[in-house]
């Protein structure tokens, strides 16, 4: 037999030097979800209820996607929108991976700068270079983790040299994932409106955990190159079903949507987000709950004097006294799943926990802490 490797097709080269964005995200079923910053309770009943409800013959039809958009705003109408939404600043996506891979395809092109900070969410670089785009990322400021705003800004409106030209997209995760660094919105705003050649896009995915949203006081046409991302995975429990949004100025919705499939989002996730986006009160205990939890957990963490740091998300950082890497694998033996963050700037050594409620969170220190306490 021929052992020689055959020829193949060249993917573009952009394609053939990228490493892809991967999360161990198999053999996770049955075990306490504490490493993807996941809801840990599961949707509304209304949801389940709803996907129980399709009918046999709707799975035939390809997905339908009226009325989804008008569901959304009403729902944001909520949080005393300074200025009104409407459907046309309103895009869907099959979960924000999907409308963060449509920016950089609609806007990034070979030799243009994406500028974002460090670390943040691992999936903002592989977008940028399968485009070719050229990646500037600033790093938060030690020891708090502060967001290097003048660094940023500097970075963002650069200099009077001949053939400057300003970053093509900035990428600004809010609260940041990993850190949890919160930017004030007025201060995002204020970047937008001082670079209008740049698209502004704001990850919000963990908002309502600290009320950093953007949205309130947002004006897509004084800033039209604003793009906000939303999703109903890390609150309403939606996860594997994949549902996201983008809001923003509609031409910038419109070429976003220019890049993407025409049914990219499923029936059953459709039929979810109308379900969730109408039992609110149902996310927004879950939320209350989260946040009763994750400040329970920081009284323990500082009574026993566990070096951490907590801040915006439903997330934190703990640095063990053993490997992070062997205390994520004792954990994950005792059914409980954290991440481990090495190699990361700035945090490697590090375990990300995700929150999930009190009794979960009572099930999680009892285990950090045994497994602590046999290493002394």
């Amino acid at each position: 037999m021929d052992s020689e490797e055959k020829p193949r097709p060249q993917a573009r080269p952009e394609v053939e030097a990228l490493q892809a964005y991967s999360a161990p995200l198999e053999g996770r079923r049955g075990l306490l979800r504490l490493d993807f910053n996941e809801n840990t309770q599961g949707p509304s009943p209304q949801v389940v209820a709803a996907i129980r409800a399709i009918a046999a013959d709707q799975y035939a039809i390809y997905p339908e996607y009226d009325g989804l958009r008008e569901a959304l705003i009403a729902n944001l109408a909520a949080q005393a929108l300074a200025s009104p939404l409407s459907p046309d600043q309103v895009g869907l996506f099959n979960g924000v991976d999907a409308a963060l891979h449509a920016v950089f395809h609609a806007y990034g092109r070979p030799g243009d700068r994406l500028l974002t900070t460090s670390p943040t969410f691992g999936y903002y670089g592989p977008c940028a270079q399968m485009q070719g785009m050229v990646i500037e990322a600033i790093p938060y400021q030690l020891p708090d983790f502060g967001f290097p705003l003048g660094q940023l800004r500097s970075a963002l409106l650069g200099s009077d040299q001949p053939g400057w030209q300003p970053p093509r997209i900035l990428l600004i995760c809010n609260p940041n994932n990993p850190t949890g660094t919160r930017l004030a919105p007025e201060l995002i705003l204020d970047l937008a409106a001082a670079a209008p050649q740049t698209l502004v896009v704001v990850d919000e995915l963990y908002e309502a955990f600290t009320g950093d949203s953007v949205l309130p006081c947002a004006d897509f046409r004084a800033t039209p190159n604003l793009l906000v991302l939303r999703s109903l995975a890390k609150t309403a429990g939606l996860a594997g079903l994949r549902m996201g949004f983008a809001l923003g100025a509609p031409a910038v919705i419109d070429r976003i949507g220019r890049v993407t499939g025409p049914y990219d989002i499923n029936s059953f996730a459709v039929t979810a987000a109308f379900a969730a986006l109408a039992d609110q009160p149902y996310t927004d205990a879950y939320v209350a709950e989260v946040c009763k939890a994750k400040a329970w957990l920081v009284g323990q963490l500082k009574a026993a004097g566990v070096r951490h740091h907590c801040a915006g998300g439903n997330y934190l950082l703990i640095w063990p006294k053993r490997p992070a890497e062997e205390v994520e694998r004792c954990l994950r033996q005792a059914g409980i799943l954290v991440r481990s963050m090495a190699g990361k700037p700035l945090i490697d050594g590090s375990l990300r926990v995700s929150i999930g409620t009190c009794g979960q969170m009572e099930r999680f220190w009892a285990s950090y802490a045994e497994i602590n306490a046999s290493h002394q």
